[in-house]
């Protein structure tokens, strides 16, 4: 995937495993690398960044990639039935999830739509970790939301949503601890269409 993603960086991806034999090879069933849970940014179309090709990659996407039941069973079925050894976990600067949430705490904003709202709720604890580390550096510098840098709480939710995966999922835990999985956090730049590690929880191997 690393290697992947620097050739789409460079312009120069291979679009490798997309042709018709690929697709009869994949016929009776699958076998991912990796599993990648992320942002359902149309900006980062998971195979296309990291130019893998067909049955490379098992993707889990929503707003913000925020955990969810539905989420949590599919990477349980990544890593007991298919498998997988690896699970990315994709955040991105000027996420739309990121920006709502933070909107969200302004009072004189209007109220989200409820799925949306619950959807953000995830986010709000990176927001107010990102405001206390902003203010214990530089009092006084946060007024209202708006203060925040957008990309630090993108980052800071990154680290939540490995930590609450780690939390409620004893199926990923014990592979970690056995030594059969490694949880990578990283943080997409779009304009330089790089995935940048940010974190990295058990056995990952190049």
């Amino acid at each position: 995937m690393v290697r992947g993603n620097e050739r789409f960086v460079r312009g120069e991806p291979r679009h490798p495993r997309q042709d018709v034999d690929r697709r009869h090879q994949l016929e009776l069933g699958q076998a991912p690398r990796a599993a990648l849970f992320g942002c359902s940014d149309s900006r980062l179309a998971a195979e296309i960044i990291f130019d893998q090709g067909l049955g490379d990659l098992f993707v889990i996407r929503n707003a913000g990639q925020v955990i969810s039941e539905s989420v949590l069973g599919s990477l349980e079925y990544a890593v007991s039935v298919l498998g997988v050894q690896l699970i990315v976990v994709l955040g991105h600067d000027e996420c739309g999830a990121v920006a709502a949430a933070i909107a969200s705490q302004d009072p004189e904003t209007p109220p989200l739509p409820p799925h949306i709202a619950h959807l953000v709720d995830k986010i709000i604890p990176a927001i107010r970790q990102v405001a206390d580390v902003t203010e214990a550096r530089n009092p006084g510098s946060v007024n209202k939301p708006g203060d925040l840098d957008p990309y630090e709480v993108g980052r800071y939710h990154l680290r939540d949503t490995v930590a609450e995966l780690l939390q409620n999922s004893e199926i990923v835990t014990e592979a970690i601890a056995e030594g059969r999985l490694g949880i990578v956090g990283a943080n997409y730049r779009l304009t330089e269409g790089r995935a940048v590690p940010d974190m990295a929880v058990g056995l990952v191997t190049p």
